[in-house]
């Protein structure tokens, strides 16, 4: 049984100096460390963002994780502190540029056991094409972005053309939830992060199908959402009871939302038996992956005891403990490698 988890996250070491050099802001991404197996935090400036352990920047430190937890492959991510979609675009496309090459000397310690997803300047479509196909070039399994940048959603012309793109190139794409609601209302009990997070993805994925883009978008594009589709999955009814009723619902999708469930995948951290049985329902067991948010403190601790404790058939357990994630990332030659 082959195990791959598909949503999990660096930070390389970046310091301040070097993360104001390349940001031009004293407000940047930056990571603190010191001796010792949780002296970490992620900081924006001189804002403590999070508290992390070692196992973010040490690669030594995630691999004994994987043993442990019994992990073949590791699908790694920055963290979406480090998309980078304010700067300029100069500054962004150097930025993601030396991110990468952090991720690719980070998962060079195992390259069989962690392969890296590269970032890309989003708000430059042409600058960011180009990263990807660098990326692409140098080894990359695929593409992490941000689920919308400003008040544009993955629907967005440009948005569209990257994506496309990424389906030229072969890229898988990983979209992840960042910059989340704010405001009082948000800012007590994580609720950004509980609440805001499921919300964020929710609207992405209603955004693509209602706006017909999927229309547009080649099939062949393979397109994942974490944190299992966030509300979307769970409120699908909804969605095609509106489709149904609403000529402004539909007015540029030529189907219900659950006609394009085949278009995208989701990953497997709903972190609760029944929330994994209806998002296989709704989804099919071929577009569940296993996905834990490690190392942060909200993902799943034990990596990929939901889905083996789960009711879901063998078949389907193997699907969405690995085999769903060796086809969609095509990690077939690092499992050989593995074996030599």
């Amino acid at each position: 049984m082959t195990v791959v988890d598909i949503h999990a996250h660096v930070f390389p070491q970046i310091g301040r100096a070097e993360s104001r050099a390349l940001t031009g802001s004293d407000d940047g991404p930056w990571l603190r460390t010191s001796d010792g197996p949780d002296a970490g935090m992620m900081m924006a400036g001189t804002a403590e963002y999070r508290p992390v352990n070692r196992t973010l920047w040490d690669p030594a430190e995630r691999v004994a994780d994987l043993d442990r937890l019994g992990v073949d492959i590791q699908v790694l991510s920055s963290t979406p502190l480090m998309f980078g979609y304010g700067l300029e675009s100069g500054r962004a496309a150097d930025w993601c540029r030396t991110v990468n090459s952090r991720l690719l000397q980070y998962s060079s310690y195992a390259p069989h056991r962690l392969a890296p997803l590269c970032q890309v300047p989003l708000q430059d479509t042409e600058a960011a094409c180009a990263a990807l196909t660098e990326a692409m070039r140098q080894g990359f399994h695929g593409v992490h972005i941000g689920n919308h940048l400003g008040d544009r959603d993955l629907d967005h012309g440009a948005l569209l053309e990257f994506l496309t793109h990424c389906a030229e190139e072969n890229a898988a794409v990983l979209v992840h939830p960042w910059d989340m609601p704010a405001g009082p209302r948000f800012s007590r009990y994580m609720l950004g992060w509980l609440a805001g997070m499921a919300a964020e993805t929710h609207l992405t994925i209603l955004s693509l199908i209602l706006s017909g883009a999927f229309e547009r978008l080649p099939a062949a594009l393979r397109l994942l959402f974490a944190h299992g589709g966030g509300s979307f999955p769970y409120l699908l009814g909804r969605a095609d009871n509106a489709w149904h009723r609403r000529d402004v619902v539909r007015a540029d999708s030529p189907h219900p939302p659950s006609h394009y469930t085949d278009r995208f995948s989701v990953d497997s951290a709903v972190f609760d038996p029944g929330a994994l049985r209806l998002l296989v329902d709704v989804m099919g067991a071929e577009r569940v992956l296993l996905g834990s948010d490690h190392p942060f403190p909200l993902g799943e601790e034990d990596i990929g005891r939901l889905v083996r404790e789960s009711d879901l058939t063998p078949e389907d357990q193997l699907a969405v403990l690995g085999g769903n994630a060796v086809r969609l990332f095509g990690l077939t030659p690092l499992l050989k490698e593995a074996v030599r």
